[in-house]
């Protein structure tokens, strides 16, 4: 049994959560934004790292100044705060090089070389040694920023916008502004006060420096994503070929599994009077036969796009190569076929592939060089077929391609697949060439092949 003294402390805490107002929530990460942002860590190592040296200017430069260029934002620091230095001692800040120099001048030139290792902790030094030189230097013509600290302040805020976050520099704008106020109401000692300069220059520096960051942060997410998009993009277009390929080859399978279903059904009758042990042989050979046709079938059916419609004609072959030819003439590239080595059936995934090499490969020619003209040569040799598809250099303008690019991925799937090589690359002349090779099993010695000539055509 629950008593009231167990419910009611969870019960407080709900109703406090839930009584909160959004101001509340949002005060409440305001500060914990501030504290992160300045508070937290603030005097941790952070090395300035050096600058790359890939842009479109540095890498035209020499080697050796190129690699002194990385360190450029480090020496334009130091050769600022040595300014700084030589200001505060120039104006009389103490009257010459006394020991509140050290103060007026070393203290803002300190800041900003801090910032190259600490950035947080250097705007820090900055802001808390603000009074005690402007106090030291005893100027009339400025308050609470002497044209020293003005300098050094204004530069290390910027630095450490750069190398932090866009929050952060909100945070020191406002702290700034909080101690610009709070010095000319309290500590002014009827000078002239330059807070305003400061703020708005300061605005002015730090949403140049916000946007760049932001800017920045967006190309690289930007970036970011379209390799993402452009991963999957290859991703799902390889599982596209692999399943058209498929879907090709079904027919294939299909009609290799039927003719042993059938031929197994058959046997029996061909011999006269079978033993038993034969015929059951043969029966089981037809029932697995057909178990897996109806697998086959079934697997299709997982691959099968929403529109697929089954060809009503076979799978073409490389018998079928000059009806593909004659269309590809009349669509305006002449291409030329060469035929080398002894002719001979091969199994019909290998004919169906090559025949789709070729396809593809002078459909990206029609597209992608008009006014070329094509080669197609396939050799038959002893461990398999070659394939060498080339076209000369576009002759007209070559107009963006509507297609998702990805033909030669396809390509190489069929050869993958059978175990082959490809390459697809420019020519030297500014055409582009694809070779593939398919190894094919021997053909036993009593098989007859076809002549062995060269075919041109």
């Amino acid at each position: 049994m629950l008593t009231t003294a167990s419910v009611l402390p969870h019960t407080v805490l709900y109703v406090t959560e839930k009584t909160r107002s959004p101001e509340f929530h949002l005060a409440m990460g305001a500060v914990s934004g501030l504290r992160q942002d300045l508070f937290h860590d603030a005097f941790a190592y952070r090395p300035l790292p050096r600058r790359r040296t890939d842009g479109p200017i540095t890498r035209r430069l020499p080697g050796r100044i190129r690699d002194w260029a990385g360190w450029t934002p480090h020496a334009v620091l130091v050769v600022g705060a040595f300014i700084v230095l030589v200001a505060a001692y120039v104006a009389g800040d103490t009257g010459g090089a006394g020991p509140e120099f050290v103060v007026t001048g070393f203290v803002p030139a300190a800041a900003m070389v801090m910032t190259l290792l600490r950035p947080v902790g250097a705007w820090w030094l900055s802001l808390l040694s603000t009074p005690v030189v402007g106090v030291l230097a005893n100027y009339g013509d400025g308050w609470p920023w002497t044209p020293s600290s003005f300098m050094s302040h204004l530069t290390v805020m910027t630095v450490v916008a750069v190398r932090t976050r866009p929050r952060t520099a909100a945070w020191m704008w406002l702290l700034t502004a909080a101690y610009g106020f709070f010095a000319e109401v309290l500590l002014s000692q009827g000078e002239m006060s330059d807070t305003p300069q400061m703020l708005f220059i300061s605005a002015m520096v730090l949403l140049v420096t916000t946007v760049r960051h932001v800017r920045r942060e967006a190309k690289q997410e930007v970036a970011a994503q379209q390799t993402v998009t452009a991963v999957e993009r290859d991703r799902r277009t390889l599982l596209e070929e692999r399943t058209t390929i498929a879907r090709e080859l079904h027919d294939v399978v299909a009609h290799h599994m039927s003719v042993v279903a059938i031929q197994a059904e058959a046997a029996p009758y061909r011999v006269e009077n079978p033993p038993p042990e034969l015929e059951k042989a043969f029966a089981t050979i037809r029932e697995n036969a057909v178990a897996a046709l109806t697998e086959l079938r079934r697997v299709l059916g997982v691959v099968r796009a929403e529109d697929y419609q089954a060809p009503d004609a076979p799978q073409p072959v490389l018998a079928d190569i000059e009806n593909l030819l004659s269309n590809v003439r009349e669509a305006g590239l002449e291409v030329e076929k060469t035929v080398t080595g002894a002719v001979r059936d091969l199994p019909q995934g290998v004919e169906l592939s090559a025949y789709r090499i070729i396809q593809e490969a002078l459909s990206n020619a029609l597209r992608h060089a008009p006014g070329s003209s094509a080669k197609v040569e396939i050799s038959y040799v002893l461990g398999g077929l070659g394939l060498r598809i080339v076209n000369t250099a576009p002759q007209g303008l070559v107009k963006p391609s509507p297609g998702a690019g990805h033909g030669i991925t396809g390509m190489r799937e069929r050869v993958t697949m059978l175990s082959g090589e490809m390459t697809a690359e420019p020519t030297q002349d500014g055409g582009y060439q694809v070779t593939a090779f398919i190894p094919v099993a021997a053909v036993p010695t009593d098989a007859a092949p076809a002549t062995a000539t060269e075919e041109p055509s």
